[in-house]
């Protein structure tokens, strides 16, 4: 099977989800063609994916695909911004046609349930490696940054961590056996992670600050206290801990992909658990219970 067959496997289980409105143009020509809402900024952001490195090589194709999507989609949520179209680039050591189409089960599974449009991409031969670019789109008044904290702001966190850094302590529970259909909560949190969009386009207006928690709870949060020059009092009895990991998964471990953010005061419904967690001052860094912390998590280099 060359090239352009791969990409007609793709195309052909992908479906509705590589067509239909804000397309104008998808797949299939040199270029997508998008219709940008009037009045809204472009939100873009690209992730990488490597093997081994971002995903065991050894999943699930259907769970790759899926989990790909998502965890790019979180860059998204955290901007506030509605997403609108995908652009996937993957690379494949050898040819192998049923994996392709259980990796575009996955990325259509992950873009119906976010009404996300696959709007084209390209497959080559080389290491395995995904590349997501994502895009939406959201008013320039209400878009959220890391900058724009407040003192007085309360820190809050969506959902419960350290989930998926948990998976990965226990090696994934033999993952070439793993059932897509039927991942345990802990292989969910890392392999089927959801990315909070709605809770994302809910803060508008309400939060004035946020990241999304990709590297861990610490480390982001970092981030977030660097760009708006603030200092974070955390209280660590009021981190959310997933069940069946403990509380320096949460703090230090990555890939939850939950929606860290400061506001004046809890805010309305998001459709998703919320904690607060703690508290902004002037000054700088991270006090956790007290005491200065790092803020470390997952480096990539």
């Amino acid at each position: 099977m060359n090239e352009f067959e791969l990409i007609d496997l793709v195309l052909s289980t992908l479906g509705d989800t590589a067509s239909g409105d804000p397309l104008v143009l998808g797949p299939g020509d040199d270029s997508a063609a998008v219709l940008v809402p009037a009045g809204s900024l472009l939100v873009s952001s690209i992730d990488s994916l490597l093997a081994d490195v971002h995903f065991p090589a050894d999943a699930p194709a259907a769970l790759i695909g899926y989990r790909s999507l998502m965890v790019s989609l979180s860059d998204l949520a955290a901007m506030g911004a509605e997403a609108s179209h995908v652009l996937v680039s993957l690379t494949l050591n050898t040819v192998d046609a049923a994996w392709v189409r259980q990796f575009a089960l996955g990325m259509r599974e992950a873009a119906l349930s976010t009404g996300v449009k696959i709007a084209g991409g390209n497959i080559s031969r080389g290491p395995l490696a995904i590349h997501v670019s994502v895009h939406g789109f959201c008013p320039p008044a209400d878009l959220l940054r890391r900058d724009t904290a407040q003192v007085g702001d309360q820190v809050f966190v969506t959902g419960a961590l350290g989930g998926a850094a948990a998976a990965v302590a226990e090696g994934f529970a033999a993952v070439k056996d793993v059932d897509p259909d039927a991942v345990t909560p802990l292989q969910q949190r890392y392999f089927k992670p959801q990315a909070r969009l709605s809770a994302g386009k809910t803060l508008r207006g309400t939060a004035h600050a946020a990241i999304d928690v990709s590297d861990g709870l610490l480390q982001d949060l970092g981030h977030l206290m660097k760009a708006s020059d603030l200092q974070a009092r955390i209280d660590s009895s009021l981190v959310p801990v997933f069940p069946g990991a403990d509380l320096a998964q949460a703090l230090h471990g990555g890939d939850d992909y939950e929606l860290l953010f400061t506001a004046a005061a809890m805010p309305a419904q998001l459709g998703v658990a919320v904690s607060r967690i703690g508290e902004l001052v002037s000054g700088s860094g991270i006090l956790v219970d007290g005491k200065q912390v790092t803020a470390d998590g997952y480096r990539h280099f």
